[in-house]
This record gives structure tokens, C-alpha cells and sequence, in this order.
């Protein structure tokens, strides 16, 4: 039994440093939910992760971080005709990023219905997916046999990169169509508005809560931190202050504090659970990349510890 199962895009990120004064360009294992199956490993989860990479040095680059990281690679399929994505990381003075994408053909897109380990996700408290892989096909198709594969909750987080969709109308229809899969949704204030049309949190939320039943609505909001509604109850809770050096897995790192939270606990109390999500994220920024800077256990309750909330 798993304790999470991600699916969908893991690729390169090439990630700008200088050194010398020199811009070089750093190599970074990424992906959303790959970026999300690491992070609960790193807090002490079990976890897998179901995808496909290129037979070439990047995929097994990423082939062997996952594994280096607990994570279960079973699910993870190495194509010999497809080249694994690459993704180049623009950062700004606050950390903020700009993505540029190669990835016309790229393996992610080709994770066929029947390459799908149905066994995994049967046998998982939770199955978490993006909708990158609902992009193209056979990817959609296969994105949408696991959701349907799946006996444990369903998180889902959109995480919209605009550039990937042919069509944002057609991106809009695919992720509303599958919500009602959804327990767990986690979104950015942008994706909300998106999704909704309503330029308001608290009313976004509830209408997507009275459409959908979605049971857990999780709203980043960035450094003010992030905004939840479940059942009856909601409300904002802030993220510790830090000198961001690199956004990239904020979201990612976020719901796997989260994840690790609402697993580990029995009675789940929003707040806390939240504050340790934000923390999660706060110290996962202060470092460049996405894979390589999210925290383990131990870091997070160090940082707790100094760092107020």
C-alpha cells in the first residue's frame, strides 16, 4: 500500500545561476507531480510515481532522482522513441518564474491507457495528478483510466501552463470535466479565477464546492500564504516570511506538506495542517530548483522552530 501516487510530467528543468558573472544554465530534476511524490517521500511517506521519460541521459537522470528519493519508479516508463521534456526556468529579482517548454513529442505526452499500472493506484490512500497530462493524447486517455482506476482519494492540482494548450477553452472544458473526480483540490489564485470566472476567493470556492462536492479546496496565494474551504468552515492562513530565491515547486512542495499532514493525522485540524503546507513551500524557495530544495522532515521542524509563522 502507497501512501500517494503521482502521475503525469516529470522533465528537466534548466535553471539559471551565475557563476563568474557568468549566466549558466543548472540541470534540476522537475515536474509537478513529480515534484509532489518526492516531497512527501522527503517527509516520510510512501510513495510511486507513474509516467514516462526518453531512453536517453535525462530520463535516466530523473529514473534514478526519483529512486535516490524512496520514490517507486515501477509505474515509470522509459520510451525509446520519444525524447524526455525539457523545461527552461526564467527567474526575475523575487524568485518568480518564466517557463519555456520543449516539448513537441515529448515522452510525458506518450504515456499510453495500457502502460498504466493499474496495481499501484488500486493500492494508494491517495492518487494525485495534473492536468498537463491531459494536454494531449494518449496521455488524457491514460490520465483519465487512472482517475478511474483509482480506490483512494483523488487530489488534483491544474497547475496551468497556458503555452502547453492548443486551446484555454478546450484546457478549461478538460480539467472541469473530470472535477467531479475530485476530493482534494489545490489551485493558485489565477487557476481559480480561470476555472470560475469569478474574480473572488471566497465566492470561487463556494461555487465550486457546491458543483462539484469537492470535499478539500486549497488556494495558494504565494508569500501571503494560502486560503481553504472545506465543508462548513474556511479561511486564510499566512506562510512565513523568506527571501525567495526561486519559486519553481512552491505549489508542488505546498500540497506535498499537506498530503503529509492530512496522511499522518487523524483528526485533521486546517491550520496546523496549513502552517505546515506553508512552511513546507517557505523553505523549499529558498533554494534553486524544485526537486533538489524540498525539505525533509527534520528541516521543517528546525525551521519551525526559528522561523515564526
Amino acid at each position: 500500500m502507497f501512501d500517494v501516487v503521482t502521475l503525469g510530467e516529470i522533465l528537466i528543468d534548466f535553471t539559471p545561476v551565475e557563476v563568474n558573472k557568468q549566466i549558466l544554465l543548472e540541470k534540476n530534476p522537475g515536474g509537478a507531480p513529480a515534484n509532489v511524490a518526492v516531497g512527501v517521500s522527503r517527509l516520510g511517506l510512501k510513495a510511486a510515481f507513474i509516467g514516462k521519460v526518453g531512453d536517453d541521459g535525462f530520463g535516466y537522470f530523473l529514473k534514478d532522482t526519483l529512486e535516490k528519493n524512496n520514490v517507486d519508479t515501477k509505474g515509470l516508463v522509459i520510451d525509446k522513441y520519444y525524447n524526455t521534456t525539457l523545461a527552461f526556468v526564467e527567474l526575475d529579482e523575487k524568485g518568480d518564474r518564466n517557463f519555456t517548454f520543449v516539448r513537441k513529442n515529448g515522452a510525458d505526452t506518450k504515456l499510453k491507457p495500457s502502460e498504466i499500472n493499474r496495481e499501484i493506484i488500486a493500492n494508494t490512500k491517495i492518487f494525485h495528478f495534473g492536468s498537463l497530462s491531459m494536454t494531449d493524447e494518449p496521455s488524457l486517455s491514460a490520465t483519465i483510466k487512472a482517475i478511474k482506476s483509482t480506490r483512494g482519494l483523488i487530489s488534483f492540482d491544474p497547475n496551468l501552463r497556458p503555452p502547453l494548450w492548443k486551446d484555454l477553452k478546450l484546457a478549461r472544458e478538460r480539467i472541469l470535466r473530470i472535477m467531479k473526480y475530485v476530493n482534494i483540490l489545490k489551485v493558485s489564485e489565477e487557476e481559480l479565477y480561470f476555472l470560475t470566472n469569478i474574480n473572488n476567493i471566497e465566492k470561487a470556492t463556494d461555487l465550486l464546492r457546491q458543483e462539484f462536492k469537492t470535499r478539500i479546496i486549497l488556494v495558494t496565494l504565494g508569500e501571503n500564504g494560502c486560503f481553504y474551504s472545506i465543508e462548513n468552515e474556511r479561511g486564510y492562513v499566512k506562510s512565513p516570511r523568506v527571501k525567495a530565491v526561486d519559486t519553481t515547486g512552491a505549489g508542488d512542495s505546498f500540497l506535498a506538506g499537506f498530503l503529509y499532514y492530512f496522511i499522518s493525522n487523524e483528526n485533521l485540524k486546517m491550520e496546523e495542517a496549513l502552517k505546515f503546507a506553508n512552511t513546507v513551500a517557505a523553505i523549499t524557495v529558498t533554494k534553486r530548483g524544485a526537486i533538489p530544495a524540498l525539505p525533509d522532515l527534520k528541516e521543517v521542524i528546525e525551521f519551525k522552530n526559528k522561523v515564526p509563522s
